[in-house]
């Protein structure tokens, strides 16, 4: 597999430039991008793999329904192919070519324009990655466009060329609750793996703390938090979606759309359970390096306290007198050394009556 070629185009460059100009904006996530078009009706469905411009003029769609989906989106050419074949508005299509923007929901009037945010965590190197998804959403068309390839609507596809599935035979508001509603899925996947790293993080913390770790947990809070950037303001786009006055979807599924209201509101306390584990976690490590650190003085000072005998009566019998005990003995070296032993003895007694040692090894 090719390594994808990843550059950030600064945001400067649209400095100037009118409204509605095509500017990619974001990081390119595949060398080429690739259109692929589902058309479906009751009575079919033919899919189609577009890989240029050229390859897609004079095509006409020959089915009731269509779902365009569009990987990679440098390609302003062909986006701006994409914006004039379903007639969406230029700011619609500076949006999706932007792939910092905000979770958002957008009526033209002709269809509604949503962007949300696409979450993946990587196993290898336990991070969390995010990806921008703009969605159109017309009477008789899903459009979506993905930075980069994912399988993430690989079931979606699967379920609609199921003859009997029920998607064939609804309109394309309950495609688009399928693609939403896989989106939000695998966010608990997401949230999931954060949680247990945070508890291995907690178990970490608990035992082996270190510079290392507190790295980590930085890196653990900033992904949790930029997880629920993107989930909350999702809440209030679903929200929209279920109200009465959306002609784009119909009552019947609307009903579903309420389901992933509730989704969203469970992975955002999900998430907030997250971050105060987290949170928590700091106060832990503190803890733990202080606790050790209490630990090492303590071992230190009582080392310091059993040689501290031996070190006073080899300075007594260090001074330079004439005249002192022992010193003209015959045995006078094994004596000083028995009662410098002995101090030891007596001192290490009386800290192990007193607990000082257990302490120290628990």
């Amino acid at each position: 597999m090719k390594r994808n070629r990843k550059s950030k185009q600064p945001p400067s460059r649209k400095v100037g430039l009118p409204p509605g100009s095509l500017v990619h904006v974001g990081e390119v996530k595949i060398d080429r991008p690739v259109i692929s078009l589902i058309e479906y009706d009751d009575l079919g469905l033919v899919e189609r793999q577009f890989e240029s411009v050229d390859d897609a003029y004079g095509y006409k769609p020959t089915h009731e329904r269509l779902w365009l989906n569009v990987h990679g989106l440098h390609d302003a050419e062909m986006m701006a192919e994409v914006g004039r074949r379903f007639g969406l508005h230029p700011l619609a299509m500076e949006d999706i070519l932007n792939t910092h923007q905000r979770p958002k929901i957008d009526d033209y009037g002709d269809y509604l324009f949503l962007v949300l945010r696409i979450f993946a965590y990587d196993e290898s190197n336990h991070s969390l990655q995010s990806d921008q998804l703009s969605m159109i959403i017309g009477k008789h068309f899903v459009l979506t466009f993905q930075e980069r390839v994912q399988g993430i609507f690989q079931p979606v596809r699967e379920r609609l060329r199921a003859a009997r599935s029920p998607m064939r035979q609804n309109g394309t508001d309950y495609l688009a609750y399928a693609l939403l509603d896989t989106v939000v899925d695998r966010y608990f996947l997401s949230v999931d793996r954060l949680g247990d790293d945070a508890e291995n993080l907690e178990d970490e913390a608990l035992n082996r703390p270190s510079p290392a770790l507190l790295s980590r947990i930085n890196q653990a809070k900033h992904e949790t938090l930029q997880m629920r950037r993107a989930v909350w303001p999702l809440r209030e786009v679903v929200a929209s979606m279920q109200r009465p006055e959306n002609a784009f979807f119909k009552p019947e599924t609307r009903l579903y759309l309420r389901d992933i209201h509730d989704h969203t509101l469970h992975i955002i306390e999900s998430l907030d359970g997250v971050r105060e584990l987290l949170g928590d976690l700091l106060d832990i490590y503190l803890s733990s390096v202080s606790n050790r650190l209490n630990v090492e003085v303590r071992t230190l000072t009582v080392l310091s306290m059993l040689f501290m005998p031996a070190t006073l009566i080899a300075g007594v019998f260090g001074m330079n007198f004439h005249d002192m005990p022992l010193l003209a003995e015959k045995d006078g070296f094994w004596i000083s050394m028995l009662m410098m032993a002995a101090c030891a003895l007596f001192m290490g007694g009386l800290f192990w009556r007193r607990q000082w040692l257990k302490r120290n090894a628990g």
